[in-house]
């Protein structure tokens, strides 16, 4: 069974916006025991007094990690990130054919055009550029099982630093979570870092990724 403390660390890590009050000392930690003791149902004196030395205890760490928020600030603004518009995401089944995939690769890469694919347990993701769709809908349109279109994708370039530097890509997606952009894909090549969302939503991210 989970202690008061183990709960209380969970509640806040599963809570960004209070993790990021938490860190900019902002949170009033008698209203958060309260919120945590009633959302967890331990609404007990005990119970309380755990989760504020708890909050405390949390914050603290947290204030050891900013030195490392600096780095990873440091690593970001040094970054270059390119966007592709007209950007689709293909999901196909795993019964198809695989040297179409490949020979479909070869051909956008012949034309200097963006392919990445991705194995995943029981399918195949592919991003491509819409340019380059009818050709992979010729090829395995019966293996299609979703298409998502009018997406962009971002590329972060980053220096070698970022393989040894934890929480990038944590930083990273929690400034999509909080402006309430949604991730449709998201995968790394080194130090590539690459992020596809819907292209509604790509003026909001040129603002927020900022550095």
């Amino acid at each position: 069974m989970e202690t008061t403390t183990e709960l209380t660390n969970k509640y806040i890590k599963e809570h960004p916006d209070i993790k990021s009050c938490l860190k900019k000392g902002l949170i009033n930690y008698s209203s958060l025991a309260r919120l945590v003791a009633k959302d967890l149902n331990i609404e007990k004196k005990t119970s309380m007094e755990a989760i504020l030395i708890a909050a405390r205890r949390f914050q603290d760490k947290l204030k050891k990690e900013q030195g490392n928020e600096k780095k990873i600030k440091d690593i970001l603004s040094n970054s270059e990130f390119d966007i592709r518009n007209k950007i689709i995401v293909y999901i196909f089944d795993k019964n198809l054919d695989f040297d179409k995939i490949i020979d479909a690769q070869k051909h956008i890469r012949k034309e200097y055009g963006v392919i990445y694919i991705l194995e995943g347990s029981d399918n195949y993701t592919v991003v491509v550029q819409k340019k380059h769709s009818e050709l992979l809908e010729r090829k395995l349109k019966s293996n299609i099982i979703k298409k998502n279109d009018d997406l962009v994708l971002i590329n972060f370039k980053s220096s070698k630093e970022i393989e040894d530097t934890p929480g990038v890509v944590s930083y990273i997606t929690s400034l999509f979570s909080e402006n309430g952009v949604n991730i449709i894909e998201f995968f790394s090549c080194w130090t590539d870092t690459v992020f596809v969302i819907e292209s509604k939503d790509v003026n909001k991210a040129i603002d927020f990724l900022k550095f």
